[in-house]
């Protein structure tokens, strides 16, 4: 940092003359927020996964992270500006001395809108999270991909990293992160079939690599993806899963629980990832351990004692969750069964965050199935031929498929779907059975007024049921219904209180205990 303090104090000068300097400092960057404009400076630092200690390195690193952040963030990224050193010795932007520094020019926006500013305002909602989802999958899908990176190696890499740096931040006592640090080896292990499998079939692409909230802003209404690993190429190039694993562990990080299942269960909709899901959790708490060390790191510049003792509760926050993180925690298989406007799925997005492993249940949607059968996004209404029987049946098989991939990844699920049809609850019981996996169907009920006047209130909704449909199912004979009985006129969190009490499941310590289950294979009884 001395040899760029002559570099700070000349953009503060450049910038301040046309309007107030605004300076922010992370671990490895110093930010500068002039009138419409934000320019970022690499600091002078060197870890043991990052090197900035050159006038070229930072160079280097500035010209990729205009091109890579250009993926997924071309209006905010504008230019890379040079700071030379003239012949009579002066400090001038885009000379033609000898390089000194460089910098990211990029179009200023609202901090305010930063992800994890509204995380801490509560502002985050469950369709920007399915937005997000959305733009994920997509950006995913696109990335470059490769079969040199990830995989057992990429892991093992990122693990050792992981040991290096806590040791070095002196975060926890030696003994303390060797144990933690064995508990990563033994689970790599466990996994590293399914992390190969994965890497051989195209799972490991050019992503993000530093996806938490804090780099993802709201942008013209979007949200938008910026300021991606641009340092290491091993670091970024990775199972797309573990990309997505850094958010969800941010978001669980801040009891952000329900917008991480969201988050996570949209994504499941558009990327056929679900047979990773048993890593998801050990991603996560990889992740969490990057933050430890990272956040731990940023102690040491802290000017204040109360702020490096804040900086250093927060690092300690993150090594305890990786920790919980590599706890077991069995997969189970939940139905929420009930006419239209019972809330069924209100209520499956409630209870997800609480059961089998973070971030909580694959919670699988007829609706969304019988739209995704039809090539057409969530929202869009398809015609009554979409509804003969024959199409429901293949819905209803196609949840059963997608359950028991899920848990034999050792993921909980839940059946979302009104099954009033006897033959399609006794299916899924019975093949609950089969796989060995515990069951427990909920059936929700209403007055029907109370359903036809939630059902004509929906906008924007998965469902296309109307109150005629309603008035059509509750004429239908449903059969003999042993599922438990729930009063679905009753308050959502209530509903939710009486399920996870029925489960045996304490809310509290259920997302402060949080869960890697080494997925077994499921034998037939």
């Amino acid at each position: 940092m001395d040899k760029q303090v002559e570099t700070i104090a000349f953009l503060k000068r450049l910038f301040g003359a046309r309007s107030p300097v605004e300076v922010m400092t992370t671990h490895a960057s110093i930010i500068f927020l002039a009138g419409d404009r934000a320019y970022k400076l690499k600091r002078a630092v060197r870890f043991p996964y990052l090197d900035y200690s050159t006038a070229q390195q930072r160079h280097t690193a500035c010209l990729k992270e205009l091109t890579l952040n250009r993926r997924t963030a071309p209006e905010l990224y504008m230019n890379v500006r040079t700071i030379t050193r003239e012949a009579d010795g002066r400090l001038v932007l885009d000379g033609t001395g000898p390089l000194v520094d460089t910098l990211v020019e990029m179009h200023r926006f609202d901090q305010e809108c930063l992800f994890d500013r509204m995380a801490q305002r509560n502002s985050l909602t469950p369709a920007i999270m399915a937005d997000l989802a959305h733009r994920i999958a997509i950006f995913h899908q696109e990335a470059a991909i490769s079969l040199k990176h990830g995989g057992v190696k990429g892991v093992a890499d990122v693990l050792e990293i992981n040991e290096r740096s806590l040791r070095a931040t002196m975060l926890v006592p030696d003994e303390v992160a060797a144990t933690l640090s064995q508990k990563f080896r033994q689970a790599l292990e466990t996994h590293s079939e399914e992390l190969e499998r994965r890497r051989q079939s195209g799972k490991i692409r050019r992503c993000h690599g530093d996806l938490i909230l804090r780099n993802i802003c709201l942008w013209r209404g979007a949200p938008t993806l910026f300021d991606c690993l641009e340092f290491d190429e091993n670091l970024a190039t990775i199972d797309v899963l573990y990309d997505l694993a850094f958010l969800l562990m941010d978001l669980w990080h801040r009891k952000q629980q329900e917008l991480a299942n969201t988050l996570l269960n949209r994504y499941l909709d558009e990327a056929d990832e679900t047979d990773g899901l048993g890593l998801i959790p050990y991603f996560m708490a990889i992740r969490a351990t990057v933050r430890a060390h990272v956040t731990a790191a940023q102690a040491e510049h802290a000017a204040a004692p109360n702020v490096r003792a804040s900086v250093l509760s927060e690092a300690l926050q993150y090594f305890d969750l990786a920790d919980a993180l590599l706890n077991p925690a069995p997969p189970t298989l939940l139905a929420i069964g009930g006419l239209s406007g019972t809330g069924k799925s209100t209520i499956a997005s409630l209870v997800a965050p609480y059961l089998g492993q973070a971030p909580g249940a694959r919670i699988l949607n007829s609706d969304r199935i019988r739209k995704h059968l039809h090539g057409v996004p969530a929202q869009s209404r398809l015609p009554e031929s979409a509804y003969r029987p024959e199409i429901s049946e293949q819905v209803y098989a196609n949840l059963r498929q997608e359950a028991e991939r899920a848990l034999r990844a050792g993921s909980a699920v839940i059946a979302d779907a009104v099954f009033d049809r006897p033959q399609e609850r006794k299916k899924l019981e019975q093949h609950a059975a089969g796989w060995r996996i515990p069951f427990t169907g909920y059936w929700l009920r209403a007055p029907i007024e109370v359903l036809t006047s939630r059902v004509a209130a929906r906008r924007e909704d998965p469902s296309d049921a109307t109150a005629d449909i309603v008035r059509i199912q509750a004429a239908r004979h449903c059969g003999e219904i042993d599922w438990v009985n729930l009063d679905a006129s009753q308050k959502p969190d209530t509903i939710k209180a009486d399920i996870l009490q029925h489960q045996g499941i304490d809310s509290a310590e259920s997302l402060s205990r949080d869960i890697l289950r080494p997925p077994e294979a499921m034998k037939p009884a």
